[in-house]
């Protein structure tokens, strides 16, 4: 079954994780990516191990697991755009494609002529994305940055890690790259939607996205309550601001989350817990009541969590339509049978044989779903294929080139 996207061409020229797992996302819903590397390096995430992959005699390559969780679905072409003939050979690949995407610091590929206003110049109708930290414009254009540093300039820290007043309190950074990956997922819902204009219009774009404007945006309901009344929002750890109780509870053998959203689940939790005391209480009745109460009621909780082991609760929460859960590791989590059933674990094929874990994408649709054509690409594994296939060159031009240390 062709895919959403299998008329749309994308030349990938991103690197490292916010443009590659919007390509990822393109390439799964069918596009035909095209990812441009540097000859004899590529990606720097190729070697961001271990773990590395293994190729069809169990032996690692020299591709990490980093890069293999967001460049499935692609071709990999080796070209030096140092070089002016690797730069003939990126335009004349940008004629032939609907999307280009980059990551480069500001200004660089204008040296390069692989500019958006270069690249318009052969083909008018593209839609140009350029991943950068800070934007295309303002101050902190020309700085470089990496996820970490958005997750804390972006306001994403200041309201994540446990209270400072408490043991482990402090700024904690998300435990994956939060800021790169909502970058990657912003880009694609941009670029869709220049595609569709484009569909309209017939008039490709220019796409200008900042991790930090994506890391600001991700701040949603607590940076608006800042700019709504000034107070600036705390850390909670794992509890929740405006929810009580909306948090893990030590159980005699582990945790369990209790997230009670409204007073109807405050009830029947209290009627699990076995305390009529609890729900009586008028400190404690309403939502509103529950937050401003919560120094009192938190410990109450506490004492009867501790009474009973995690899997009891679960099974007597559930029962009660509590929303709860537990708290996995990654064994866990892909052994859960909610997780098994949606096929979240797949294994797709890489060019010498070997089967490369991935994980499934989370979209879901009923004609025209992602698909998981073939594993992450080696590097260059596809170079001769687009030069002949694309471009048409011959046998001896692509070892002239090859000779020329241009591919």
């Amino acid at each position: 079954m062709d895919g959403a996207l299998s008329h749309i061409r994308v030349l990938d020229l991103s690197r490292i994780l916010a443009g590659p797992w919007c390509t990822q996302n393109l390439a799964d819903l069918g596009a035909d990516v095209i990812k441009v590397e540097r000859p004899g390096v590529g990606d720097d995430t190729r070697g961001w191990g271990p773990p590395w992959l293994k190729d069809a005699d169990g032996n690692d390559t020299r591709d990490s697991g980093y890069y293999a969780s967001a460049n499935r679905n692609k071709r990999s072409v080796t070209i030096n755009i140092a070089a002016p003939e690797g730069q003939a050979l990126v335009r004349e690949l940008a004629k032939t494609a609907d999307v280009f995407i980059e990551n480069y610091k500001n200004g660089d590929l204008k040296r390069y002529n692989l500019d958006y206003e270069s690249i318009r110049a052969v083909n008018p109708s593209i839609v140009y994305c350029s991943v950068t930290g800070y934007g295309q414009d303002g101050p902190y254009a020309q700085k470089p940055g990496y996820d970490f540093v958005f997750q804390g300039m972006g306001g994403i820290m200041s309201i994540t890690g446990e209270r400072d007043d408490l043991p482990g309190g402090g700024p904690q950074k998300v435990g994956m790259a939060l800021s790169d990956i909502m970058t990657g997922m912003y880009a694609t819902i941009a670029i869709l939607s220049a595609l569709m204009y484009r569909q309209q219009s017939g008039k490709g774009q220019y796409i200008d996205m900042a991790l930090l404007d994506c890391t600001v945006a991700m701040g949603s309901n607590q940076a608006l309550a800042y700019l709504m009344t000034g107070n600036i929002p705390k850390r909670y750890g794992n509890a929740h601001a405006a929810v009580v109780p909306y948090q893990p509870f030590a159980t005699a053998d582990g945790h369990v989350i209790i997230t009670v959203g409204n007073d109807r689940q405050w009830q029947r939790y209290c009627e699990v817990m076995e305390r009529p005391d609890l729900a009586a209480d008028e400190r404690f009745t309403t939502a509103s009541n529950r937050i401003v109460n919560r120094e009192i009621l938190l410990p109450e909780i506490a004492r009867s969590m501790r009474e009973r082991t995690s899997q009891d609760w679960l099974e007597r929460l559930e029962a009660a339509d509590v929303p709860c859960g537990p708290i996995n590791n990654y064994k866990q989590v892909f052994e859960n049978p909610q997780v098994v059933h949606r096929q979240m674990h797949r294994l797709v094929p890489r060019g010498d044989g070997a089967m490369v874990p991935t994980l499934a994408s989370p979209l879901r649709l009923t004609e025209t779903p992602p698909a998981y054509r073939k594993a992450p690409p080696a590097l260059g594994e596809h170079t001769d294929d687009v030069l002949t296939g694309l471009l048409g060159k011959t046998d001896d031009e692509i070892r002239d080139l090859r000779n020329s240390k241009v591919i």
